[in-house]
């Protein structure tokens, strides 16, 4: 359980991050539908005078959500706590959680899809009735004790909706499903954190950096930092398109964003496997990736930009993947 409290165990490039994300959704860049319908959502329950309802936010990691929930707080007035579903591992680490609330708090779980089961059920009341029933005693003496809970509202971040059991999700009254970033959207965001930063970028170096952040603000802000760090170290005063190319070239991140892994996984199959298909489990075993990480960070804009296809059979690679690592494509019949 982590609480959102500064203290002095923060590391430098965690204030960064804080630093530079935005406070309010006029000031939150991008998913345009998602922030023009929790804004209506906001200010109703300002004007009915009642909790927000339960927000859950979906979609692949760093696109906003962590954001999104401190915003969802500024904008309610409250206060936020934050969690994550992996270290709730007991029912009183749920509750002392829980019985940290005031009314109208707004509780973010971070992972809530990796959240134990047995959790999920106790969370169930606590939703719904803004109660919470603990077993307490031993196995020869145990009671049942109901707890009233101050009004408050969840906020649940998955990458994994699909992981979600429908009794959860199903108490969620507000879906918000998260999106990539079009290039405009990225470019305006790293001209932001350039601004908060105090290191300017000129235009076209913004670009090619937004081109290469795999539609991701995570990405983008972190390429950003990696290219500054190169800029002050030769005494530039801003970012240019020479010391982009320098920096990245460097970090092996090439002009659409895939980085060396994404190379790994796409030579992996075309030079091992022979295009495919191939399972996931293999691929990752001939290249030293966890599954989960392949499935939850490099798959999705693989995907998304037509270089890999699912099969029943397993992953296959296209044409396009071919072409942009510059191999001969055999067209084959399976």
């Amino acid at each position: 359980m982590e609480e959102d409290i500064l203290d002095s165990n923060l590391q430098k490039e965690d204030l960064t991050d804080l630093n530079i994300r935005p406070e309010s959704l006029d000031e939150y860049i991008g998913q345009s539908e998602v922030k023009e319908n929790i804004k209506v959502f906001i200010e109703a329950a300002k004007m009915r005078n009642e909790p927000l309802d339960h927000v859950l936010l979906y979609g692949p990691p760093g696109l906003g959500k962590t954001t999104l929930a401190n915003i969802i707080a500024n904008e309610l007035g409250t206060k936020l706590k934050t969690a994550s579903g992996p270290a709730i591992e007991k029912s009183g680490d749920l509750a002392a959680i829980l019985s940290t609330l005031e009314p109208g708090d707004v509780l973010f779980i971070d992972e809530i899809h990796r959240m134990p089961r047995f959790i999920e059920e106790i969370l169930y009341p606590a939703m719904e009735d803004f109660t919470l029933d603990i077993v307490v005693g031993n196995d020869t003496n145990t009671r049942s004790i109901k707890i009233d809970l101050p009004p408050f509202t969840l906020v649940g971040a998955t990458t994994r909706a699909g992981d979600l059991t429908s009794p959860l999700r199903d108490r969620f009254g507000i879906t918000c499903k998260l999106k990539y970033y079009d290039e405009d959207e990225l470019q305006l965001i790293i001209e932001r954190t350039s601004r908060v930063l105090e290191m300017p970028i000129s235009h076209s170096a913004s670009l090619s950096l937004a081109r290469r952040s795999r539609g991701t603000p995570r990405i983008a802000n972190r390429l950003f930092k990696r290219v500054r760090d190169f800029a002050l170290v030769e005494g530039l005063s801003e970012i240019n398109d020479d010391i982009t190319d320098k920096a990245l070239d460097r970090l092996k991140v090439d002009k659409i964003g895939l980085d060396e892994t994404d190379h790994q996984f796409l030579r992996a199959i075309i030079e091992k496997f022979n295009g495919g298909p191939v399972g996931i489990e293999t691929i990752a075993s001939s290249i030293g990736e966890e599954i989960s990480t392949i499935e939850d960070v490099y798959e999705p804009y693989l995907l998304q930009n037509g270089f890999i296809k699912r099969t029943a059979r397993g992953r296959v690679v296209t044409p396009k993947a071919y072409e942009h690592l510059g191999i001969e494509y055999q067209n084959r019949l399976f």
